[in-house]
């Protein structure tokens, strides 16, 4: 029989009132797809993390939204390390997805336990002319409205999101899009989710999510695509390196998450946080 434990975990957040939740499953072996299928919907949140085996240093990881398996989620994955941590203690652990491995070194920090992965070798692109129309018409958004200091790009940091910067903080908490018409021209293009951002300050920028193609209407913290945006800022050289940049997330929403990213001059990029057990 396969043991297993399912958790309940926020990500990016020291408090059960902030964060993103997220799934934890640790057993001895992957259930079927279908029965991770089935776990995530129940379990309702963006995602669930499926891990395997039970111990050692090396887990196969899995994770999957409530409507389908989803290649890489970040703020699973901080999760699952924190959630590995209370159990196994700190380390270094290595988690091989259906992207690569993804190295995630867990620690404590006065009594607090804290998360840190590193991402496979990002990339980005610029976006079609008609995916930034389309996504700007799902959005209520026109191009007047964009930060031209950071460009529209298809950034990649383990999933595909498409990044648009606007020019007022006034703008990005003003979001009531399409919910139908975004899904499908996210499905079309191979989108997790939209990074839409404002960036107050060199280290600061507030983010927004939308996740519809996961269904769900907004993510609150969203560690993939936190290292995809860092990986877009390195390559397009918007940014000097290296450079560290907090990311504020889930505050309209009432659910606040702290995103530190870690950009190198070369290499993956490292988003950490913490995070805390949910009772249901």
């Amino acid at each position: 029989m396969n043991s297993h434990t399912l958790q309940k975990l926020a990500a990016f957040t020291s408090t059960p009132k902030g964060g993103n939740p997220a799934g934890v499953w640790i057993g001895d072996s992957l259930p079927e797809p279908k029965e991770m299928q089935r776990i995530a919907a129940e379990v309702g949140f963006s995602e669930t993390a499926f891990v395997a085996p039970n111990k050692g240093s090396k887990r196969t990881v899995r994770y999957y939204s409530p409507e389908a398996e989803v290649p890489f989620c970040g703020h699973a994955t901080i999760a699952t390390g924190v959630a590995l941590g209370k159990k196994a203690g700190s380390g270094i652990y290595q988690f091989e997805t259906t992207i690569g491995t993804i190295p995630v070194e867990v620690s404590e920090h006065n009594g607090e336990m804290r998360a840190a992965l590193t991402s496979v070798e990002p990339k980005f692109e610029l976006p079609s002319g008609t995916l930034l129309q389309d996504a700007l018409s799902a959005l209520g958004w026109s191009v007047d409205d964009l930060d031209s200091s950071i460009p529209p790009a298809r950034a990649f940091g383990g999933n595909w999101h498409l990044v648009l910067a606007v020019k007022s903080k006034q703008r990005l908490d003003d979001l009531n899009y399409d919910f139908d018409k975004l899904k499908q021209i996210m499905l079309d293009d191979d989108l997790t989710t939209l990074q839409l951002i404002w960036r107050e300050n060199d280290e600061l920028i507030h983010s927004r999510n939308p996740f519809p193609v996961g269904g769900v209407v907004e993510d609150s913290a969203t560690g993939a695509a936190a290292v995809a945006l860092g990986g877009y800022l390195r390559e397009a050289n918007i940014i000097n390196t290296p450079r560290n940049i907090n990311i504020l997330q889930g505050e309209i929403m009432g659910w606040p998450s702290q995103l530190n990213l870690s950009i190198p001059t070369v290499g993956g990029i490292t988003v950490s946080g913490t995070a805390v057990f949910l009772t249901d």
